[in-house]
């Protein structure tokens, strides 16, 4: 587990499209920033009485593995940089509240064990409400709409053209642990081989490898890989009740989820949560390592 104070998340995402510069002029700039402090201070006064896993700091797990919700941006000097929407909006959450934002990078099933433990605050790593999980942690309003996907390479995209093609004894199936797509596997490619696996980096690395045939991927993210491996293929929908990502809360901690669905509805009132997806999908198309860093913050060989 690797925790980082993430004070510097709300610039990391300007390694993107401006690569740290500004646009519109001073005067817009100012008032931007008059509102900004002026919301802050009514969320803060609004979040002065919620209770976190330490005092004034907003605790946030995350897998760091599922671009573009959160991943690595790598900047001109190699130095991996967190960003991702989801870590956008989480310090744009600390902000409204007033708080410090601590991010703990951990993989996908520790997001949902610290949850469990209550250990952290919350959970960002593109979780859907899944109501085996509503036992484990409370939900979020969605916040950002997508899908589940099967894939698997170019070359045998048209082994797949229904789901039914998709259960079959004879292919390996991947799926990350712990996650909805695991258990869409699971549903759909019931007689496959299964093979569940930590990252999802390791099941493109499989698939590329040959090694599977085939995987379950939220969409988004598939769709991200395969602009970095223009072999892989996205070839079918796979139909899910809840096509949205939510965010984990610490589990009857009321006060803390209605202070983070308040802050949602702003991001998303003031077009924010639509900048930061923007900005991730295109600084994710670029130069990034998805996984955990060592102890000393470098990229695992």
């Amino acid at each position: 587990m690797k925790k980082i104070t993430a004070l510097f998340l709300a610039a990391c995402m300007a390694v993107s499209l401006t690569a740290c510069g500004g646009s519109g002029s001073e005067k817009e700039a100012s008032e931007a920033e008059t509102v900004k402090e002026t919301s802050g201070t009514e969320a803060a006064e609004e979040a002065s009485g919620i209770e976190t896993v330490k005092e004034g700091v907003l605790t946030v797990a995350t897998s760091p593995d599922f671009a573009p919700y959160e991943f690595y941006a790598l900047d001109e000097n190699g130095k991996p940089v967190l960003a991702g929407f989801d870590m956008a909006l989480a310090q744009y959450i600390a902000d409204y509240m007033g708080l410090e934002l601590e991010v703990v990078t951990v993989d996908f099933d520790g997001v949902i064990m610290e949850l469990q433990t209550k250990s952290v605050d919350l959970g960002m790593a593109g979780l859907s409400p899944d109501p085996e999980r509503m036992g484990i942690m409370d939900f979020s309003d969605i916040y950002y709409r997508g899908g589940q996907s099967f894939v698997t390479v170019q070359d045998h995209a048209d082994d797949y053209k229904t789901l039914e093609d998709a259960n079959r004894s004879d292919i390996s199936v991947g799926a990350q642990t712990g996650s909805i797509q695991l258990n869409l596997a699971e549903q759909y490619s019931g007689d496959a081989d299964i093979v569940s696996l930590p990252k999802v980096t390791d099941i493109i690395s499989e698939l590329l490898s040959g090694k599977l045939d085939a995987a379950y991927i939220e969409t988004a993210v598939a769709l991200n890989y395969q602009k970095t491996y223009p072999e892989l293929a996205v070839v079918l929908d796979v139909p899910y009740d809840v096509e949205g990502s939510a965010i984990g809360v610490s589990k009857g901690n009321a006060p803390l989820l209605e202070a983070v669905n308040k802050a949602i509805a702003a991001a998303q009132e003031d077009g924010s949560l639509e900048t930061f997806i923007a900005e991730a999908n295109e600084l994710s198309s670029g130069e990034k390592y998805e996984g955990l860093l060592d102890e000393e913050g470098n990229i695992q060989e």
